[in-house]
């Protein structure tokens, strides 16, 4: 991922805004824009942005009546780190890599001791982690459409 382009796409609050809104679940252009209250044009050339970067990925799902809708999902975890004060400024996009998932799993187990001990944060947390889970479960299915047996 180019971290210039990653940075000047979110340079923009309604970018911003977007990508909070696409946390809760994916979203079709004229919800997002009924949400912000922001034109369906101004909201499809933000989401085309934040897809060319990477920031994004959309699927089409059928409905009932009419043609399938194009929902729009955050497509990657990504860890920006900037740091600025009189003796450094600097900004690292932090990839993901294994120690990410043995980490991943010491935290559920965490988690899990946590809910039995009758923790409610811990259960929205693990709620959470779940959400991140799907995205990247989702991603699989893509790379699989995209590369057959």
């Amino acid at each position: 991922m180019d971290m210039e382009a990653l940075l000047d796409v979110m340079g923009c609050r309604t970018r911003r805004e977007i990508i909070n809104l696409l946390r809760e679940e994916p979203r079709f252009v004229s919800q997002i824009s009924k949400e912000l209250q922001i034109g369906q044009k101004a909201i499809i050339e933000h989401l085309r942005a934040m897809e060319e970067v990477g920031i994004l990925d959309s699927f089409f799902k059928k409905i009932e009546r009419g043609r399938p809708r194009k929902y729009y999902n955050i497509s990657n975890d990504i860890h920006l780190s900037i740091i600025i004060n009189r003796n450094t400024f600097k900004i690292d996009l932090i990839e993901e890599n294994e120690e990410l998932l043995t980490s991943e799993w010491s935290k559920l187990i965490k988690i899990e001791a946590r809910i039995k001990r009758g923790d409610e944060k811990a259960i929205k947390e693990l709620k959470d982690r779940i959400k991140v889970y799907e995205s990247l479960k989702r991603k699989a299915e893509k790379i699989l459409e995209k590369n057959p047996p």
